[in-house]
C-alpha cells in the first residue's frame, strides 16, 4: 500500500487534498453514469421517472 498523497498512517491529509481526490470521485461518477445511462437507455429512462417520482412524493 505505497499511496503517493500519504507519507504515514498517522499523518493528518489535508483539506485540499481530501477535496482533490473527492472532486475526482465526483467526475468520475458522473461520466460512469452518462455511459450507463447511454449504454442502456431504456433503464436510465426507467430510473429517471422512478426518482422523479419519489421526488415528487417527498415532504420537506
Amino acid at each position: 500500500m505505497s499511496d503517493p498523497e500519504r507519507q504515514g498512517p498517522d499523518e493528518e491529509e489535508s483539506d485540499a487534498q481530501r477535496r482533490r481526490r473527492r472532486a475526482q470521485f465526483l467526475r468520475e461518477l458522473a461520466e460512469a453514469r452518462a455511459l450507463r445511462d447511454r449504454v442502456q437507455p431504456r433503464r436510465a429512462k426507467a430510473a429517471r421517472l422512478r426518482h422523479a417520482m419519489r421526488m415528487r412524493t417527498f415532504r420537506w
